[in-house]
């Protein structure tokens, strides 16, 4: 049995059983024939989300694992491999969706959007995987960014990884806020027009919620 975690990402429980996978017990559970039907894979995910994998010889009933091995080589092995791989690649690519901020305040402000706006976040970089946007459907224009950073960024002696979010305002509200303990000068924009806050409760939601309202109606224009 192997584990296999996708990261940054969380199952949608709803698309295993769209997908094919059963419920038995306290697992989902997907079966499909590899190799030309020399291997049985099932795949399981638990209540938690985790996932595993069996590989099963039809003809031994043994377990293959050398699929899972760095070292192994060979034209076989590397069938097995990449024929396990594409079926845990449509696995995540239907029924996983990304989790990359796993803060508390950063997951009630991202449903927040959702259920106010109608916008999902967009990740719009490959270098940067963990920084996303929100944007208005009627002008397309960015009204918020989502990132995770170390604290450095922001003036501060560590490295500490750190979920922060940029609002956009006018130029005279941005400078009048800007303290460099809760409001900063915004980090990856215009520093005239954009300001970044911490994650961190010490600004509660309805605040930031109120902000987020106006920086999306800067978006309007």
């Amino acid at each position: 049995m192997a584990t296999v975690i996708f990261k940054d990402s969380k199952v949608d429980f709803d698309k295993l059983t769209d997908f094919g996978f059963s419920k038995q017990a306290d697992f989902y559970v997907y079966q499909v024939p590899i190799v030309d039907q020399q291997f049985e894979l099932t795949v399981k995910v638990d209540n938690e989300g985790q996932l595993t994998t069996d590989v099963i010889d039809n003809e031994t009933k043994a377990e293959y694992v050398l699929h899972l091995q760095p070292a192994a080589s060979g034209k076989f092995v590397k069938r097995v491999a990449n024929e396990y791989q594409a079926v845990l690649d449509d696995i995540k690519a239907n029924c996983y969706e990304t989790d990359i901020f796993k803060n508390q305040q950063a997951k009630e402000i991202i449903k927040h959007v959702e259920d106010t706006y109608g916008d999902d976040l967009e990740f719009l970089w490959k270098k940067f995987p963990h920084y996303a946007i929100w944007r208005r459907k009627d002008t397309k224009k960015w009204y918020g960014i989502i990132m995770i950073i170390p604290k450095s960024k922001l003036g501060f002696d560590s490295d500490e990884p750190i979920t922060v979010m940029d609002f956009h305002d006018k130029p005279d509200n941005v400078a009048s806020i800007v303290d460099n303990q809760k409001y900063f000068t915004g980090y990856h924009m215009n520093k005239h027009s954009w300001y970044t806050i911490i994650l961190d409760n010490n600004i509660k939601n309805s605040e930031i919620f109120a902000r987020l309202q106006v920086s999306y109606d800067m978006a309007k224009k």
